[in-house]
């Protein structure tokens, strides 16, 4: 079974909490035991939760916030309403994973004790379908491709078989008030699926069926555990694809979760773009669809758009109705290398300028390309590399080869070599895809910290400029990676987890990376979502304001903060 995912948690908003620093909670546990939950040895802090109450109405909530202001002392009125800040403490907030300024590595959470009631009712809605194994719980709190790391790990993991049982367990943590973390391909980079504060993990790899196919109307119905790729073997026999290719392994749920794309968003767009309606459970275990199966609607608020990108902080994704393509005719794959990653740049930004339809354009600077030589045994020039794909009528895309490969004469481009042949196209794109397991394979036992800034399109070539001056002047492996069609680039920082200079060094390139894009009006994540890892630069990004109101709306669908808590916004967010 594959066990990949999306998602995590830190800890409920709606309680309040105490910091006692270098203490520490220990206590045995037996991996399959049914009723005694895993406890953790938190080496630096450990959060406990007192005892006021969280029952009070909107209206006694009201009340401390107006005596605060005619008093002079909201901000401490604001502390002691669990409701209003996830903060308790404001001397606390830059040292917590996801406040403002933190550059903490490990996630650190609140532990309760998973309820023995709750592992039984778990138990009768599950039946088999449920771990308490520790491996199996370790290997879902760790995400495998991402450095970041929490104190804990899930209590227990079960894999629903369908959407009445999602329903089921998500109303019995509710009751318990227990955190959950849906999990999907585990592909995440940000720290989705860690389980800083323990819980249930709901692993939806089960739920992986194609639901009805729809050849007519071009859309699918699926569940969230299908993966992309296994989608698209599905639908090749009827002349159909779906067009999103993020990085292997990961699922449709997550790819919701995450709001994610990949090398064709260029031509077919976002997740958000291309899905028509979902379905929802709620925190309170209510089953909600998005949208009806028509291409477009004015019914009422966009709950679709709302649920795509929420990171599984409002509803467990449950069913998916995507938008799908007709598979090209013809396409031509062909590729170019420059003296400079400007040059390389400025050739993405002139051929979207021409107004060619390409469906892929994807910038590999020389550092990249040599890892990719090194892990494949290739031979390609160790130069800044640009690589496109044209799709069409076999007349259509051989002119637009052309026209292409004259805007690269004209910037200092060489070595313009394409494929029409369908084992050559696909193993050229295979070194794309497979960028990040070159980088590893360059560097064993390091870990990486991956960009993934995205700037207007007349930026491009500025930000990756600069940005590459930085990156080689460092002491760390870095490598660039970019979807230069839509001004989305990424940067792998590798670095040795063991080495504390290193990963401080790391985290300094990300952070220049990251406020250079937002000073171009550009974005601290096109594509690979907040988690834990970029929540620290929503409100420069975002504003104060935006992020009340989305904490606004994960508290009225949300109210004991179950729902993968920790995640998207940032603790030091107050209403």
């Amino acid at each position: 079974m594959a066990f990949f995912t999306w998602f995590s948690r830190a800890r409920s908003s709606c309680k309040p909490i105490k910091f006692f620093q270098n203490s520490f909670v220990q206590s045995n546990h037996t991996a399959r035991s049914q009723f005694q939950s895993q406890s953790r040895i938190l080496e630096n802090t450990i959060i406990v939760n007192s005892n006021n109450s969280n029952k009070q109405s909107w209206r006694t909530s009201l009340l401390p916030i107006v005596f605060a202001v005619s008093g002079g002392s909201l901000a401490l009125q604001l502390q002691k309403n669990p409701s209003l800040c996830d903060s308790p403490n404001l001397q606390e907030r830059s040292g917590r994973i996801g406040g403002k300024d933190s550059t903490e590595r490990v996630v650190k959470g609140s532990y309760k004790p998973v309820p023995p009631e709750l592992i039984t009712e778990l138990k009768a809605i599950c039946q088999d379908n449920i771990t308490f194994d520790y491996d199996e719980r370790y290997f879902h709190g760790k995400p495998q491709y991402s450095f970041h790391k929490a104190v804990n790990i899930p209590d227990v993991v079960v894999f629903p078989r369908s959407e009445d049982e999602v329903s089921k367990i998500v109303r019995s943590c509710n009751k318990h008030k227990v955190p959950i973390v849906p999990y999907g391909g585990a592909t995440s980079i940000e720290g989705h699926t860690l389980s800083p504060n323990g819980g249930v993990c709901i692993d939806m790899t089960l739920m992986k069926n194609v639901k009805a196919l729809h050849v007519e109307d071009m859309d699918v119905v699926v569940e969230p555990g299908i993966g992309w790729m296994e989608l698209n073997e599905y639908l090749a026999p009827y002349g159909l694809f779906f067009p999103l290719d993020p990085g292997p392994g990961a699922t449709i749920g997550g790819m919701c979760g995450t709001r994610c794309s990949g090398s064709l968003a260029v031509r077919y767009g976002t997740m958000r773009d291309n899905v028509i309606n979902l379905k929802a459970v709620l925190a309170d275990g209510e089953v909600v669809k998005t949208a009806s199966r028509a291409r477009k609607s004015a019914a009422g608020y966009d709950l679709t758009r709302l649920m795509i990108g929420s990171e599984g902080t409002l509803g467990v994704i449950t069913e998916v109705t995507l938008r799908l393509q007709k598979i090209p005719e013809h396409s031509i794959v062909a590729m170019c290398n420059f003296p400079t990653v400007k040059d390389a740049a400025d050739v993405a930004i002139a051929a979207m300028l021409s107004g060619i339809q390409v469906s892929r354009v994807e910038l590999l600077d020389e550092v990249q390309v040599k890892a990719v030589n090194l892990a494949n045994g290739k031979d390609l020039p160790e130069f800044p590399t640009l690589m496109f794909e044209f799709i069409g009528t076999e007349a259509y895309t051989r002119e637009q080869t052309l026209i292409v490969q004259k805007i690269v004469s004209e910037h200092r481009g060489s070595d313009f070599v394409f494929a029409e042949d369908p084992e050559a196209k696909k193993e050229l794109w295979k070194i794309r895809k497979e960028a990040l397991y070159a980088c590893f394979a360059m560097a064993p036992g390091f870990e990486a910290m991956t960009t993934d800034v995205c700037v207007p399109l007349s930026h491009l070539a500025e930000i990756i400029s600069k940005s590459k001056e930085v990156l080689d002047a460092s002491s760390l492996l870095c490598t660039v990676i970019a979807h230069a069609g839509d001004g989305n680039f990424h940067t792998v920082i590798l670095f040795d987890p063991a080495d504390d200079e290193q990963r401080k060094e790391a985290e300094r390139l990300n952070n220049f990376m990251v406020h250079a894009a937002l000073s171009m009006e550009g974005t601290c994540t096109g594509e690979h979502g907040v988690g834990t890892g970029k929540m620290k630069y929503l409100e420069k990004e975002l504003g104060t304001e935006n992020l009340r109101t989305m904490k606004k709306i994960k508290a009225a669908l949300d109210p004991n903060g179950i729902m993968n808590p920790g995640k998207l916004i940032p603790p030091h967010i107050c209403l």
